[in-house]
């Protein structure tokens, strides 16, 4: 079913509310009631009809007051031969964003989900730094994404890696991860959600000071000041001192070993003074380097590093004894590997008559 444009939700989303607003929004007599369509909900049934254990009469009445459960839809669908699926999604508004269910080598399932429509950080390697930014997601339209996914394979871990700067969203990020974790819920293991964030310091101290308990992973591309900033704009505001100091005052906090994630790009940041500036940054952190070998991406002048390259870099982090893991991309058969999420431009917004609703 098709669901139109518009301003706001022409009802509320149900995923995050709690009992008594789920009884309070659907007019039911009883909480029990409210508890049963949770329980329904957090196993990614989105049709009262769905609803075995309620009446044929409450069902039917449930679907006339609240005919859509879900505020988004999905327009588009690829999966390719690793069994990775890239959902594209259509907001209550018209906007799209992306998400990504990830298999990996052993049948696990990572949902990959968005948290902006667009990103305004403007990262050169990146393809949704290219939309710039429309709005922030709501908690459920993050949720809403994880519920889509289900339906692909059910994900035991969740990164927020998709399009947007989670720590630029940080009040809806936080409650979503809240819903997901929730025993509930979703009932997603704390220690199998990752946030992941280009240095917003403000945020890193928001998320220590948050009591969550996710893992945070650093998108640090390069340890060189002028060379970050060249690849990353964030670093002007957020420099790699400043990052430092607030990582080494989120593990005080925290306790928790710290992903970095290096995408390495072909001739830019993958020689023998990238890899020991990268080590010289890590002293002092217990931290991890995903290597991550560039996506390619229409319009961007960037190459993948070639196997020596990545050979030689591995090599060098190894003699200063970095801890690495050299990743092998996922997602890429469906443009959905890291880096490669951006909705076309005649998806950006779509008119009703325009989609095809698969709710």
């Amino acid at each position: 079913m098709m669901l139109k444009n518009s301003d706001v939700p022409s009802q509320p989303s149900l995923y995050g509310l709690s009992v008594q607003d789920i009884q309070t929004v659907l007019s039911l007599d009883k909480p029990f009631r409210a508890r049963q369509i949770r329980s329904w909900l957090a196993r990614g049934t989105t049709s009262f009809t769905g609803m075995s254990n309620l009446s044929l009469l409450e069902r039917t009445r449930l679907t006339e007051k609240y005919p859509h459960i879900l505020t988004s839809e999905v327009i588009e669908e690829k999966t390719d031969r690793t069994g990775a699926t890239k959902l594209g999604i259509r907001l209550y508004d018209g906007l799209v964003v992306e998400c990504v269910l990830l298999v990996d080598q052993d049948g696990r399932k990572t949902a990959c989900l968005s948290c902006q429509v667009g990103c305004a950080m403007g990262c050169v390697f990146c393809r949704t730094g290219t939309m710039g930014l429309a709005r922030n997601l709501h908690a459920y339209e993050i949720v809403e994404q994880f519920v889509h996914l289900m339906k692909y394979g059910t994900p035991s871990h969740i990164v927020y890696m998709g399009m947007g700067e989670p720590l630029a969203n940080t009040k809806e990020v936080f409650s979503s991860v809240l819903t997901l974790n929730s025993p509930d819920w979703f009932d997603i293991g704390i220690r199998r959600i990752t946030i992941s964030t280009c240095g917003i310091v403000p945020g890193i101290l928001q998320l220590a000071e948050s009591g969550l308990g996710v893992k945070l992973a650093i998108s640090l591309v390069a340890a060189d000041d002028q060379l970050r900033t060249r690849l990353m704009p964030v670093n002007r505001s957020f420099p790699l001192i400043r990052l430092k100091e607030t990582l080494v005052t989120y593990q005080k906090k925290e306790k928790k070993r710290i992903t970095f994630e290096y995408c390495m790009l072909g001739g830019v940041n993958t020689d023998e003074t990238a890899a020991r500036n990268l080590a010289h940054f890590m002293k002092g952190l217990e931290a991890i380097v995903n290597l991550i070998p560039w996506n390619p991406a229409p319009d961007l002048p960037w190459q993948t590093p070639s196997n020596r390259e990545m050979d030689s870099f591995v090599s060098t982090l190894q003699r200063l004894g970095v801890p690495c893991t050299r990743r092998f991309s996922r997602g890429r058969g469906v443009d959905g590997a890291c880096g490669q999420l951006a909705v076309p431009q005649n998806m950006r917004t779509l008119p009703p008559e325009d989609t095809q609703g698969t709710i």
